[in-house]
């Protein structure tokens, strides 16, 4: 029906329904559940990768070390010279506090135990690397041992030279 220039629908005539509006609101749903995945994947690996990083930071201990005086013995060898002479300097690295000061308290045994055990190498063996690795397993050896009757043995994480002569 025309009123004029104009066109009027009838009113048995139905307004177009929007199907549109329903898929519109799903994908708004879809797209804020994805970011919201995405947002918390993302920062549980921001969490983790800072969390290593604050128990690294933690310092390991101080290590105790203990330094000797500088040894000088005659050594053994074949040709029974008594001149061949080792000048040895030795710290030792110990596992705590109380094992130094244990040591220190008994510093002549320990001392008494290293120059007996020193004077028996033979030259021709501290001469070579593997020669003075050995001599480092018999110093740990000799200084496990209990210093006194009724004490528990003593641990020396490590042996180190800090001069060696060998003449």
């Amino acid at each position: 029906m025309l009123k004029g220039n104009r066109h009027v629908m009838s009113e048995s005539a139905r307004p177009i329904a929007r199907t549109s509006a329903p898929w519109i609101a799903l994908l708004v749903i879809i797209l804020l559940a994805a970011s919201s995945a995405a947002g918390y994947f993302w920062w549980q690996l921001r969490a983790a990768a800072t969390q290593p990083a604050a128990i690294s930071l933690a310092p390991p201990p101080a290590p105790v070390f203990m330094v000797l005086e500088t040894f000088t013995v005659n050594v053994a060898n074949p040709d029974n010279d008594l001149d061949r002479v080792l000048y040895v300097g030795l710290t030792l690295r110990l596992p705590n506090e109380e094992t130094r000061k244990t040591f220190s308290d008994y510093l002549p045994l320990v001392r008494s135990r290293l120059l007996l055990l020193l004077s028996r190498q033979q030259a021709s063996e501290l001469a070579s690397p593997q020669g003075k690795q050995g001599l480092i397993d018999k110093i740990k050896q000799t200084l496990a041992e209990p210093l006194v009757a009724g004490q528990p043995p003593q641990v020396v994480d490590d042996v180190l030279f800090t001069a060696f002569i060998l003449r």
